[in-house]
């Protein structure tokens, strides 16, 4: 993906620019493994050219990838592409802290490419490699399995550090279908075509306006029809339906992060009425604005009265 896009098409969705992180790897292996607290200087909002791959040790919280927001419990697994932001935000009281709560294994796709090119194999890695340009969360026995390979890559050496690495990628780039999910919407894994990102940027540029298939097509070169089969066969969705969950996803966020009433989030997310809006995000999320502000105030931690 172009370095650059999927930082500002996430920053569309959430409405908030993401870190450029710069990750020391170690030249000898390409990688970085480590463990961390939570809260950290590390644990943020960013972004870097590596792929990274994630294990919660323990607490609850919320996964931001892309445009996604779910969900995490300990024990959840995520291997993130190459400039995909992301963020993992517990669910901790003022003051709260969690030792360890982070297992992080970044490294160099290219590097791992170099690596493993004379073995067998190589185009499941080059599959799992693709699939990460949106986000993959790693679940059932997958995720079991990935966690414990993950845990004894930084805990071995030589050989049987190499041992572990290799049943830990076979693992991932094997989890059946139904131990794995996307996150971040297609348009992550399709925006990197040249061709593509003037769309892109069209839309992140004039979310919040009126915005036109045939101004789209134009900005491509094709015909309307042309644009309109492309767009749904790289994004996943039509045009439209595109717009309106980026819109929605940033209405999500200022929905559980600001107190602006309903109806100034409609506009200033692109919406030109309120009740267009309602009936959108229902579409979307399956509850009202409110519904969703109310449930999103609740599952907040309660403050610790000192």
């Amino acid at each position: 993906m172009a370095p650059s896009l999927a930082p500002e098409l996430a920053r569309g969705a959430v409405g908030r620019r993401s870190e450029r992180e710069i990750v020391p790897l170690d030249p000898a292996c390409g990688f970085r493994w480590y463990v961390h607290d939570y809260p950290t200087p590390l644990a943020r909002w960013n972004h870097h050219p590596e792929f990274e791959l994630h294990l919660i040790l323990r607490g609850t919280g919320t996964t931001l990838v892309g445009d996604y927001a779910g969900r995490f419990v300990a024990g959840h697994v995520a291997l993130i592409g190459p400039n995909l932001p992301h963020d993992w935000v517990s669910d901790l009281a003022p003051g709260e802290q969690l030792k360890d709560r982070d297992v992080v294994f970044q490294f160099d796709g290219e590097h791992l490419r170099r690596g493993f090119a004379q073995l067998p194999g190589l185009d499941e890695l080059e599959a799992l490699l693709r699939d990460a340009a949106r986000g993959i969360e790693f679940r059932g026995t997958t995720a079991k399995i990935a966690a414990s390979e993950l845990l004894a890559v930084g805990h071995t050496q030589g050989l049987e550090r190499l041992q572990h690495l290799c049943a830990l990628l076979a693992a991932l780039a094997r989890a059946p279908a139904a131990d794995r999910v996307s996150l971040a919407s297609p348009i992550f894994a399709a925006a990197g075509e040249a061709d593509f990102e003037p769309v892109v940027r069209y839309i992140l540029d004039n979310i919040d306006r009126e915005l036109h298939l045939t101004d789209a097509a134009r900005l491509c070169g094709l015909s309307e029809t042309s644009f309109s089969r492309t767009f749904k066969r790289m994004a996943g969705c039509n045009f439209v339906e595109f717009i309106r969950k980026l819109r929605v996803a940033h209405a999500c966020r200022l929905l559980r992060q600001s107190e602006w009433p309903v109806s100034d989030i409609c506009y200033e997310v692109g919406f030109g009425n309120l009740s267009n809006f309602n009936r959108q995000f229902r579409v979307e999320m399956g509850v009202s604005p409110t519904v969703y502000r109310r449930a999103a105030i609740q599952a907040q931690p309660a403050k610790k009265h000192r």
